[in-house]
């Protein structure tokens, strides 16, 4: 699988204080790990761990998978993006953006949930504006509109063009799992960070992909430069029963109770990727409170499906098929330095030098 490409995913923002793997990343680096991914959900942000190790770094891209667009503005946004990747030599920074749910939203930043893909639609638009300094940055759309002239405005906005000549060229990303977003992805997007893919990814998504590629610019390239990023998490171990069971408690979190009983993307990504009776369920139970009993519902074949644990041997025999077809890049989640290495040898990209 030589044209596959690695990431490592750091999941930061979960944990109650802030540490950096900062020899891990440079591990990634060395083996051939093309990105690191940082998120953000409401403790630590995104974006601040990409700028520390863009100075610990010299090759390894630096993704965001995903920033809020609650949590800035998208002239904020692009702002930070750049400056980052100024910082990093260039040509380092990509930037995933997702709409988050509507608990964190309200909840959290004070926003309205609004129309999601309006607002993404907007949010894209304006970026590219910033990133492209080709004039005063000017939008109209139905969700974000520069200069503001709306409640509070005293009509002084000024269509502004940044001061720093960034890169113009940073990719955008979008993350998402509903038809209408990942459609809007494949027709403004440089990359796609997919929820609830799953091993037919490639024909359950196919049609909202095909429908935004017939409105894409060319000047964004064309389908065979569209990245598309999976997950797989990675543990090597002698029981991989137990494995799988460590792993149950957190995945049913996120399916019960990660989002309100309406909008739980989580969920949705697990219906979508094979298993709606058991999604639905397991949030009907954790929202009674009964999390044993939810976690007890969760599919071993589930956990399987976006993993990769057991012996070398075992992990080796299964990765090409866990590589869903239509993937072009696959985050690694794990823990383990000697895992790193083995899926870097399995695809290759220690001998590839990327």
């Amino acid at each position: 699988m030589a044209d596959l490409k690695l990431g490592y995913g750091l999941e930061l923002y979960r944990g109650a204080q802030l540490e950096v793997p900062v020899d891990t990343v440079k591990q990634c680096e060395e083996l051939g790990y093309d990105i690191v991914w940082t998120a953000e959900a409401y403790g630590s942000d995104a974006m601040t761990p990409l700028a520390y190790l863009a100075a610990t770094t010299s090759r390894i891209r630096l993704g965001t998978s995903v920033v809020q667009v609650a949590a800035r503005t998208p002239a904020a946004t692009a702002m930070q993006a750049m400056t980052i990747d100024a910082m990093a030599g260039g040509d380092r920074m990509v930037l995933g953006i997702g709409v988050s749910g509507p608990q964190i939203v309200e909840g959290w930043y004070g926003r309205p949930w609004g129309k999601p893909n309006a607002m993404l639609r907007d949010y894209v638009a304006i970026m590219r504006k910033v990133l492209r300094r080709e004039e005063g940055v000017a939008h109209d759309g139905s969700q974000i509109a520069l200069p503001y002239t709306g409640p509070g405005s005293i009509g002084q906005g000024k269509a502004l063009k940044s001061i720093m000549h960034g890169n113009p060229n940073i990719p955008i990303f979008i993350a998402s799992g509903g038809p209408m977003n990942s459609a809007l992805a494949a027709e403004v997007a440089d990359g796609w960070l997919p929820m609830g893919y799953g091993p037919d990814g490639a024909d359950v998504f196919a049609e909202p992909l095909a429908r935004g590629f017939a409105k894409r610019d060319p000047a964004l390239g064309g389908p065979e430069s569209f990245e598309t990023w999976v997950s797989l998490t990675v543990e090597i171990t002698d029981d991989v029963a137990a494995s799988i069971a460590r792993r149950k408690p957190l995945r049913t979190m996120y399916i019960g109770g990660m989002g309100s009983k309406s909008h739980n993307y989580h969920r949705d990504a697990m219906a979508r990727a094979g298993f709606p009776e058991e999604a639905a369920k397991i949030q009907e139970l954790v929202l009674a409170g009964r999390r044993d009993e939810a976690i007890a519902v969760m599919p071993d074949a589930y956990i399987e499906q976006g993993s990769l644990l057991g012996s070398p041997k075992r992990i080796a025999e299964k990765f090409v098929s866990a590589v869903p077809k239509g993937a072009t890049g696959v985050t690694v989640r794990t823990e383990q330095s000697e895992a790193l290495v083995l899926l870097a040898d399995l695809a290759g990209t220690r001998d590839t030098g990327r």
